[in-house]
């Protein structure tokens, strides 16, 4: 049903501009939800053995028509990230001397959140960054969100990973490391015995108001974060076709050039795609 006759009976032409330009807005991300869901279907039926020449006939449309919308639109694999403009919520750290919370990022955080932006965009999203300071105060309950950096920055994310059944962050004596809770396997940092490699979450969780979830990245330390970003990045398609949106979790190890935290050189899962039940 066309909400334009209820837009039009706003007297007031600036209130009617701002109303119609935000009913624009949200027909206009239905469309590209619709679109891409449809992408997908079709090649879903592609993939189940069907013809193009056999989906047109189905859809009563010509066979080159169904070719283009299986080629045209946004990627599938965007639903990843989102539905809409994508906000990366960044843990700082506290430092004397300083007021301004950007100078407080790390290199590596920053550069994950420049590598999963681009894979954003080239998905067809935007994004943009907020930074977190001290203490680590992150608002989790809204749309689009990803969240980068360990719980040592963000204490409150170790208790939402709570919600996840197979991994942990956990610390103990010896520092910050995660816990396989399926296997009972500890990955501890390589980098606290001065190799170049890092361990880094992957996760889905659900959000604290329990209305939707926000895609978690988080290393031991911040290489590891870094290679969780590259290895998503890296992988997108292929983890939208295994997972879709649904909640889950994973452990990336990273390779980073000796001297240089920046140039990760491999990624590679350690745990499998953990689905979380009831997701």
């Amino acid at each position: 049903m066309s909400d334009a006759p209820e837009i039009m009976e706003i007297s007031d032409p600036r209130q009617r501009a701002l109303a119609i330009s935000a009913k624009i807005d949200d027909y206009q991300v239905a469309i590209a939800d619709l679109s891409r869901l449809r992408r997908e279907t079709l090649e879903e039926l592609v993939a189940g053995g069907m013809t193009q020449t056999q989906i047109a006939e189905l859809l009563k449309m010509s066979k080159g028509r169904v070719s283009q919308l299986m080629s045209a639109g946004l990627r599938p694999e965007r639903a990843f990230f989102g539905n809409g403009k994508l906000t990366f919520a960044i843990g700082a750290k506290s430092e004397s001397n300083r007021t301004d919370p950007s100078h407080m990022l790390s290199a590596e955080a920053f550069t994950a959140y420049e590598r999963l932006g681009a894979a954003a965009r080239a998905a067809g999203l935007d994004a943009t960054n907020e930074v977190v300071p001290a203490p680590g105060n992150v608002h989790l309950n809204r749309p689009n969100l990803i969240v980068l950096t360990n719980p040592r920055l963000l204490p409150f994310l170790s208790q939402v990973m709570e919600a996840d059944p197979h991994i942990r962050y956990v610390v103990d004596d010896k520092g910050w490391h995660l816990v396989d809770l399926t296997t009972g396997t500890e990955y501890r940092s390589p980098r606290d015995h001065g190799e170049p490699a890092d361990y880094g979450y992957v996760g889905r969780l659900p959000r604290p108001d329990g209305k939707g979830t926000f895609l978690y990245l988080a290393g031991t330390h911040a290489p590891g974060t870094l290679g969780a970003a590259t290895y998503v990045a890296n992988n997108l398609a292929e983890l939208y076709r295994e997972l879709k949106t649904r909640r889950f979790s994973t452990v990336v190890k990273c390779q980073f050039e000796p001297g240089n935290q920046l140039n990760i050189i491999s990624t590679e899962r350690v745990t499998p795609l953990y689905r979380h039940e009831g997701a």
